[in-house]
């Protein structure tokens, strides 16, 4: 597991509070914080921008996949034990992959696809990943259901007081089946906003050629029609969260949605989907030690009805996390696309 080994990437109550508030609303504004967390505004801009400069967080703005038609697919690559770690800083540095994990003694990879077009999904899994040197077996998993993460508010830290979360909530994004289509000033605005979520208007405006006026309007029509997300990025290692490992679970089609959603109701769990293949069911898992993660399997786990056998498969090594690179502990920025 990654261990926090810098003094300076202690994180206090308020600092966790804060990083709380931003997974409610990214975009909230720093005296709209102070108030909700009842310090001063200094205090916020401060505190933000020191998690922010040393690489501890980092809010970025993410497209929801099901609604812009990204073709998201969960991959297991396995490697040579002397590959596979330049084989995941490879796949990293592929901009269409969004999440890169080392597992299972070091020899598997763990990433998520977010192809713009099928085409391009078809390229890395038929001709790219089986060409690469030293990989040894792919299997892809095309993500059906999503039961939590995404625009999903992670309810690991809770810090905050109730009233405290339901004054930074938003209204919740329509449900609308329609694809939405991204137009270029809207596509050149995710591009800065991936990086830096909480970028100001007059840079969106300048990037995307329209008004302040204008860009604020597009960023909350996209937000309320549920096209696009503020995601918060942090080690869970800096919370504490020592194990994390992916859950792969075989459910019977008819309990999928009931189990999906208990487990998706887990604090523990920031992620889990239905997926194609032999089993049905991922999860993520965070949980403060090996014990805790036992217990978690044994307990929780172990309680929810419909579940058949249970793989479970520790993470080694953060290598991305949305779209960061992740460098001794640290998010930083991916280089540039080819």
């Amino acid at each position: 597991m990654q261990q926090s080994t810098h003094p300076e990437t202690e994180l206090d109550e308020l600092d966790r509070a804060l990083v709380q508030a931003l997974t409610i609303d990214g975009r909230a504004s720093f005296s709209r914080l102070a108030e909700v967390l009842e310090v001063s505004d200094q205090t916020v801009v401060r505190r933000y921008r020191r998690l922010r400069s040393t690489g501890l967080v980092r809010v970025v703005a993410l497209p929801v996949g099901s609604r812009v038609g990204l073709f998201e697919s969960w991959l297991r690559v396995q490697c040579a034990p002397d590959a596979a770690l330049p084989v995941a800083e490879a796949l990293a540095r592929r901009p269409d992959i969004a999440w890169v994990t080392l597992n299972s003694g070091g020899t598997e990879i763990h990433c998520m696809t977010r192809a713009r077009t099928r085409k391009d999904r078809d390229v890395l899994l038929l001709d790219k990943l089986p060409r690469t040197r030293r990989v040894t077996g792919i299997s892809a998993h095309t993500v059906l259901r999503k039961f939590f993460g995404g625009p999903d508010a992670w309810a690991g830290l809770g810090v905050l007081r109730p009233d405290q979360a339901q004054a930074l909530a938003r209204p919740p994004a329509a449900a609308r089946p329609e694809r939405y289509a991204l137009d270029e000033a809207e596509l050149a605005m995710l591009a800065v906003l991936g990086q830096d979520g909480r970028a100001g208007y007059p840079e969106l405006a300048r990037i995307c050629g329209l008004s302040e006026s204008t860009a604020r309007r597009r960023l909350e029509r996209m937000r309320d029609l549920g096209v696009v997300f503020f995601d918060v990025e942090i080690i869970p290692a800096h919370l504490g969260y020592e194990a994390e490992a992916t859950l792969v679970l075989s459910v019977p089609p008819a309990r999928l949605a009931e189990v999906g959603a208990a487990i998706g109701g887990h604090p523990e769990v920031p992620f889990a989907a239905a997926v194609t293949g032999a089993a049905s069911l991922m999860a993520v898992v965070v949980c403060r030690d090996t014990d805790a993660l036992y217990t978690y399997l044994t307990e929780r786990i172990g309680a929810v009805p419909g579940i058949g056998q249970v793989e479970v498969i520790p993470t080694l090594r953060n290598v991305k996390r949305a779209g960061m690179l992740v460098e001794d502990g640290r998010l930083v920025d991916p280089p540039p696309a080819p």
